[in-house]
């Protein structure tokens, strides 16, 4: 893809007749030229530098070999080039042996060939290399931009990317899933797996943050796509070799395409959300007719004749990848006050407050209605929704109402109401008022009941309607012992 000075290229310049002593690495990269005669050159060193010298300071050694070729590749030195014919007549063994050691390219300078004309045809090709580079980024962003104008830019612009760096390239969404699948040339080098893993690593840090990892063979990098708020997708990219800045540029070229194409695609969903929050609320007002006008504006498939909605709280972000799994499987939902509302078939909104519930979410679920009573089922969907917490898992209102009118209350005004009203009651006391209550006052079936006598059960209510300070022959009062009783045991 790009014009790359590495060691082999320096060694095809005949005319300064180069010799090799040890080639680790061909392809080391020559970012520089550097001279020196320091016995410890390495503090001046940024990496990259083909090394140049005539070893002055070295005449005589042995031992001291490894230790300078140590410090030499720990600095990132690309090669070692030495002039020979002056201090050295060639290059020492115990050099050479270092070098294969340290795994460091060293090559011997002739010489008839000054250091001078060394530099010069490195710096020639490194300035070859700038031009070559600047010329491929030009293309490279042409070839991306034509890509994205496509009828399907995702894929159109991942695939020439991959195309591009001669490697893979792939599509991931938000939550991991898989957008685009891998294409270019070297498919078997794309890890949709651990690309998942880097992601849900980097996620929480937004769009500032990316993964790069790489060993001597492969480079491999998870990218955040999008110009505001959460990245929308994450670019997943597979090269051999390093990342050169043709190709840091090709990928930060393909990403702001990529940008782009989602604020459109965001556009468009904010429009069609809005259409599918107008339908929500023209089907709670009970106006079908023209909430399947609007629905059908918004692609969403007709309803059916009976459904159930399911009302959902959380945290905002949760709730925004619901909603876009919601949105992908083209069912009606809606956010709405930071509540996320579901329009479904009975069956299928139960799946949905099921999943939900798994995610962490409050669930709450009405009843299953027509669908010309949606307002019904919206109100009994928040009724229901009010009782539910991420302990209950999902609350279905048809549960609530078989608890009786103690569902309706609030947790905390049910159990104050209990303790106050039945407070003063010893613990028989309260067994003889629930017989009592449920054998309708019939003091003849407490005491079968309970195994008393009819007197001691006559003396018992008479104490209790003491303690209460009310007659339990009046019907209000049976029906708030009735409801404090049935507080007692508030279900959890």
């Amino acid at each position: 893809m790009t014009l790359m000075v590495d060691v082999a290229l320096l060694l095809e310049q005949g005319e300064l007749r180069l010799h090799a002593v040890h080639l680790a690495k061909p392809d080391a990269a020559i970012r520089w030229v550097a001279t020196s005669e320091l016995e410890d050159p390495a503090p001046f060193l940024e990496g990259g530098e083909l090394l140049l010298t005539t070893g002055l300071a070295t005449r005589g050694w042995r031992s001291q070999w490894d230790g300078y070729a140590e410090r030499l590749v720990s600095a990132g030195v690309s090669t070692l080039a030495l002039g020979v014919g002056l201090t050295h007549r060639r290059a020492p063994v115990a050099l050479a042996r270092a070098c294969e050691q340290h795994n460091l390219n060293l090559l011997e300078v002739p010489r008839e060939t000054t250091f001078v004309a060394v530099s010069r045809a490195a710096v020639s090709l490194i300035e070859q290399r700038d031009e070559s580079e600047a010329r491929l980024a030009l293309e490279t962003q042409r070839q991306l931009t034509a890509a994205a104008v496509r009828d399907d830019p995702r894929q159109a612009v991942v695939g020439r990317l991959a195309q591009l760096l001669d490697g893979a390239a792939f599509l991931l969404a938000a939550d991991g899933r898989l957008e685009v699948r891998p294409v270019g040339p070297r498919r078997q080098l794309a890890d949709v797996a651990a690309a998942a893993v880097e992601l849900n690593r980097i996620r929480p840090q937004g769009l500032r943050a990316a993964s790069t990892v790489s060993d001597d063979r492969h480079t491999k990098l998870v990218v955040p796509v999008g110009l505001r708020g959460r990245p929308g997708y994450y670019l997943a990219v597979a090269v051999p070799g390093r990342v050169t800045n043709v190709r840091r540029s090709a990928i930060a070229t393909a990403v702001a395409l990529l940008g782009l194409t989602l604020e459109q695609e965001r556009d468009r969903r904010e429009t069609r959300r809005h259409l599918l929050g107008k339908t929500y609320e023209l089907l709670s007002r009970g106006e079908v007719d023209a909430a399947a006008v609007v629905g059908e504006a918004s692609g969403v498939p007709s309803l059916p004749g009976r459904v159930q909605i399911v009302q959902v709280t959380g945290p905002e972000d949760v709730l925004e990848d619901a909603l876009v799994g919601l949105e992908r499987d083209q069912v009606l939902a809606t956010v709405d006050a930071g509540v996320l509302r579901v329009i479904a078939a009975p069956a299928h909104a139960l799946r949905v407050a099921e999943d939900l519930a798994g995610r962490g979410l409050v669930v709450g679920v009405g009843d299953p209605v027509r669908l010309s009573e949606v307002a019904a089922a919206h109100a009994t969907a928040m009724l229901a929704l009010a009782r539910a917490t991420t302990a209950t898992g999902v609350v279905k209102w048809e549960l609530v109402v078989r608890e009786g009118v103690v569902g309706l209350l609030p947790r905390e005004v049910a159990e104050s109401f209990s303790v106050s009203f039945l407070g003063g009651l010893e613990d028989d006391q309260t067994a003889t008022l629930g017989s009592f209550l449920r054998h309708h006052g019939s003091r003849l079936k407490v005491a079968e009941e309970l195994g008393l006598h009819r007197n001691t059960v006559r003396n018992r209510v008479a104490q209790i309607e003491r303690t209460l300070g009310r007659s339990l022959d009046d019907p209000d009062s049976r029906a708030a012992a009735w409801l404090a009783l049935q507080a007692r045991q508030y279900p959890v």
